[in-house]
């Protein structure tokens, strides 16, 4: 456990859930408010609840993104999928949180370019109030313009890991926090997620 990440769990020693709950929620409305953009939805859920897939190491291995093998937190740069499925149950609790973004039609790039851009800002400044605890966006970390990889990462500190890359299926996440994966026709949705209550 890292200095700044116990230092935050030992602030919330004695403090109930429900005020740890309140405190996450006041965090993402003062990043909602630096970054710009709003929350769509919002869910606690025991780690427990997280259906891993070891069949996405293979879809990220097709590189449909583009980021396999260019990024600390893509594959098979970054931790194995065992090893942050190890790290993510250790903690008791996950929190999601999703941005929605309305689109032209179903082609259209640019806008869904901005919505991720948009939702990669509150993610951001939602983990710059974090401190050290793990946080966990839409595709590859998104701090650097281009990662530095495989020089060493510049950024250590604020490094968002990957969902997908965590071996997580977003679907599934959805499905288990109880918030919406598809939110109508020509819209998009990006999630992200952090970790509570280190066992």
């Amino acid at each position: 456990m890292t200095d700044i990440l116990r230092n935050f769990t030992t602030e919330l020693h004695g403090v109930s859930q429900r005020e740890k709950e309140e405190l996450i929620i006041e965090t993402l409305t003062d990043a909602e408010t630096v970054a710009g953009v709003r929350v769509h939805e919002r869910a606690f859920l025991p780690s427990c609840e997280l259906v891993f897939s070891s069949e996405l190491l293979e879809y990220c291995k097709s590189n449909v993104c583009g980021n396999y093998n260019k990024s600390w937190t893509c594959p098979p740069a970054c931790e194995s999928m065992e090893e942050q499925r190890k790290k993510i149950l250790s903690f008791e609790n996950v929190f999601v949180f999703t941005t929605t973004h309305k689109l032209e039609d179903s082609f259209d790039y640019e806008r869904m370019t901005l919505g991720r851009e948009l939702h990669t800002s509150l993610t951001i400044e939602f983990k710059k109030r974090r401190g050290g605890v793990p946080v966990y966006g839409a595709g590859s970390c998104p701090v650097c313009d281009f990662c530095a990889f495989p020089s060493p990462c510049p950024f250590p500190e604020k490094k968002i890991g990957s969902i997908e890359a965590a071996g997580i299926n977003v679907t599934e996440l959805s499905k288990s926090a109880g918030i919406a994966y598809n939110n109508g026709p020509n819209t998009v949705t990006f999630f992200s997620m952090t970790l509570l209550n280190p066992r």
